[in-house]
């Protein structure tokens, strides 16, 4: 186990305190400041629906954190998409390497950096009960949220299919009787402006609306200076426009929701960076500009999104004993990305190139241009007086998905012209029966079983018309299936009024893969079910009156047959493979304080080990790096012993928060430290491909203050306030292509909330 250094706790710390404010997000129980909570000196009780029901988050045998209230405001406000919450929950971070789309979540060092628009992840995204399967689903704007929150461990008893690493879960805001709103709008750096605002409110004794609404827009900013190709303002902008519509009807022992979402995303995708790496080390190159690159495609990057759903939850309330609930989804998605993938100009073999050594040109695009999935979920729940409690149900997922794949010729009589095409089709069907039962054995004993059987088929076909390598044309067929039965078992003891230990064992899979993108390859890989087994235990306590709060965990888990991605290499061609055990362990402990009647604080640390067991798996590395793993007669890396790739051992958050009376209003800051350690960004390790470590500071400063039935807020923010700039992700077939993290950002944000 390495050791963290004292300096970089003492960097947080220090960074922390002397930024002067406040923290804005409250990492595993954020309270609104303005709450009761504030007002006694204590922590509010926070109610969360990890399982399904509404439970205090102290009392739940599962190690969650929340966002909620004003810390979640600050971090999902003003132009920020789904990764604001990379670094700032225990064990949890978030890549992408499409920018607003496609996100892809690690929790306890568990994720997959696949980037394969038929990529499938062992982190699960809930979205108001409905599970987001496609990557491009999960990058749904956040807006008009009431809570967040992060489920760690397998959560396969609850929550099916795909969730052994834990899950993320979104509540929005929900229609009420009471006429209420908010609108808010910000300025900030490269142009950009953000609004979002809801309103609603009952439109007759038992029947609500809700109307939340999003538009976000940054101006294009980076300049492209290759030779030839000059153009300003080519890269980085983006226009995004969201919608929610909800309706609530409230019988005597009925209640129905429906929930309609639209999105429409017209950008241009993350910047890649020729050789941005500085070979012989993982430093960016001495002259590194964030608005500047070196494109021959700039001129025909894109990255255009369309997304839309619809979910009716209805329920019924049975004798006061029994409550049956139906949740009936339907969601759908496109998309179109293309990009410059080598991130520079001309070849090896053309009369020029840049920057650095571009061996050959790449420009690709892939698409979605079909995607249906169908969701149903019955289930029914016990409401018992006594000691005996539970939940039955079943559920069904159907989806059908269309990918398309596309190489492009950059030179040539006719630049952009297309050179390779692949289309796959896959039909997922599956279906489960689950249960969960709760048991009081004593007054301070509590026990949960659960067991989830789970069966999952697909069909699949690759079907490739033309090769940029002269393949030729290739048509394949799989169709994979499996079940599994998971399962888990935990114990909530409560210690004292204020103190309780809960222990967990749990069981979970995700279901076989496919990786069919067969441009530059012959072959459809299949990487078959994964399975892990997780043990933990952890303490949930209220102290100092309630004053303040301190959860910790610790955790250990083994994981067979781990689905993997071997991403790129110099064979230019991604291959699923599974290895043969993974083990992670680790602790978390998530804190938050009252420290004065004005000031309120949180700290989160995380630490996971992660470590590949399998002596045979190996697999192609870089083009232009330095391989620091030993490598086989074929020279591929070996893999044994290697900890997972964007897997950071330590994860850390600390926030501030103060808030005092000033005139007619309340004057108020806010500020947050995020720190994660280095990462790999693929399988193999290399000396270029090692991300450093991440330290970020956002602060916000403002006044509030309320007028008639309005309360007002005028803020000013700076995220990244350090503008400490690094790679964060790379593509490593060509040359060291580099993607960076977002440079500092500074606005202004003015917000009504109406009453």
């Amino acid at each position: 186990m390495k050791a963290m250094k004292r300096t970089t706790l003492a960097t947080l710390i220090n960074a922390a305190l002397f930024s002067a404010a406040a923290g804005s997000s409250f990492s595993s129980i954020a309270a609104e400041q303005q709450g009761p909570a504030a007002k006694d000196n204590s922590l509010e009780v926070i109610q969360i629906t990890a399982r399904k029901r509404v439970e205090n988050a102290q009392e739940v045998p599962v190690a969650v954190s929340a966002l909620q209230g004003d810390g979640l405001e600050a971090y999902s406000s003003a132009g920020m998409d789904i990764r604001f919450m990379n670094a700032k929950i225990p064990s949890l971070s978030i890549e992408s390497s499409f920018g607003r789309s496609f996100p892809r979540f690690y929790v306890r060092g568990l994720g997959n950096t696949d980037f394969d628009l038929n990529a499938s992840q062992p982190v699960s995204l809930v979205v108001d009960e409905v599970v987001q399967e496609n990557a491009i689903l999960k990058g749904f704007p956040v807006f008009d949220v009431a809570r967040v929150e992060v489920l760690r461990g397998p959560q396969g008893t609850l929550f099916g299919r795909n969730t052994p690493a834990g899950l993320v879960k979104f509540d929005t805001v929900k229609p009420s009787q009471e006429f209420e709103g908010y609108g808010s709008v910000s300025y900030g750096s490269r142009g950009a402006v953000d609004f979002e605002g809801a309103v609603g409110g009952g439109l007759t004794d038992r029947l609500s609306t809700r109307v939340s609404l999003l538009w976000q827009e940054k101006d294009d900013y980076i300049d492209n200076r290759a030779p030839g190709f000059e153009q300003e303002d080519v890269l980085g902008g983006y226009s995004e426009k969201a919608a929610r519509v909800q309706f609530l009807y409230e019988g005597d022992d009925f209640t129905g929701l429906f929930n309609y979402h639209v999105r429409d995303l017209d950008g241009t995708p993350i910047a890649f960076r020729a050789n941005a790496i500085k070979r012989g080390s993982n430093d960016l190159v001495d002259n590194f500009e964030h608005d500047v690159v070196y494109h021959d495609a700039a001129s025909r990057a894109t990255q255009q999104v369309e997304s839309q759903g619809a979910s009716l939850k209805l329920e019924w309330d049975v004798n006061d004993f029994y409550t049956l609930t139906s949740i009936s989804a339907w969601e759908s998605a496109e998309i179109y990305s293309r990009a410059d993938i080598d991130g520079g100009y001309g070849a090896a073999f053309l009369p020029d190139m840049g920057p650095g050594v571009i061996p050959f040109p790449s420009e690709s695009a892939d698409g979605i241009p079909d995607q249906d999935q169908y969701t149903q979920e019955l289930r029914l729940s016990s409401n018992f007086a006594g000691d005996f409690n539970y939940q039955v149900g079943v559920f069904y997922f159907d989806e059908a998905l269309t990918i398309e794949n596309f190489s492009y010729d950059t030179y040539g009589a006719q630049p952009g012209i297309l050179n390779g095409y692949v289309i796959q089709q896959q039909d997922t069907k599956a279906w489960a029966v689950f249960g969960s039962a709760d048991y009081t054995l004593t007054d301070d004993l509590k026990v949960t079983v659960g067991l989830r059987y789970s069966d999952d088929e697909k069909e699949f076909s690759a079907n490739r018309t033309q090769s940029p390598v002269g393949g030729g044309a290739l048509l394949l067929t799989e169709n994979p299936s499996d079940d599994h039965v998971s399962w888990d078992i935990s114990t909530n003891y409560k210690v004292s009024d204020d103190i309780n230990w809960y222990a967990r064992v749990a069981n979970s899979f995700r279901a076989p893969s496919i990786q069919g993108r067969i441009l530059f390859g012959n072959e459809v890989t299949i990487a078959e079910s994964e399975t892990v087994t997780s043990f933990e235990t952890g303490i949930k306590s209220d102290i100092l009156d309630g004053r303040g709060r301190v959860n910790a965990a610790v955790f250990y888990y083994t994981m067979d047959d781990q689905q993997l991605t071997a991403v790129g290499g110099g064979a230019n061609f991604n291959r699923l493979v599974n290895a043969d055990e993974t083990t992670g362990y680790g602790f978390e402990v998530d804190t938050q304080w009252v420290l004065t009647d004005n000031l309120n604080a949180t700290f989160n640390l995380s630490y996971n080990n992660t470590e590949l067991k399998d002596d045979t798996l190996a697999v192609d590395v870089c083009a232009q790096c330095i391989v620091t793993n030993p490598v086989n007669n074929s020279g591929q890396a070996i893999l044994d012993g290697n900890s997972l790739p964007h897997a950071p051992e330590w994860i850390s958050n600390l926030t501030l928060s103060y808030m005092r009376p000033m005139g007619e209003g309340d004057f108020f800051t806010y500020a947050d430290v995020s720190y994660r350690s280095e990462i790999n960004y693929f399988l193999y390790e290399s000396v270029e491909f090692e991300g450093k470590p991440l330290t970020e500071v956002g602060l916000r400063a403002g006044y509030t203050w309320y007028q008639g039935d309005n309360e007002y807020e005028v803020s000013a923010f700076v995220r990244n306030m350090f503008d400490e700039q690094q790679a964060i992700g790379a593509i490593d077939f060509n040359n060291n292509t580099a993607m960076v993290n977002e440079e500092r950002y500074i606005g202004a944000e003015f917000k009504v909330s109406f009453f």
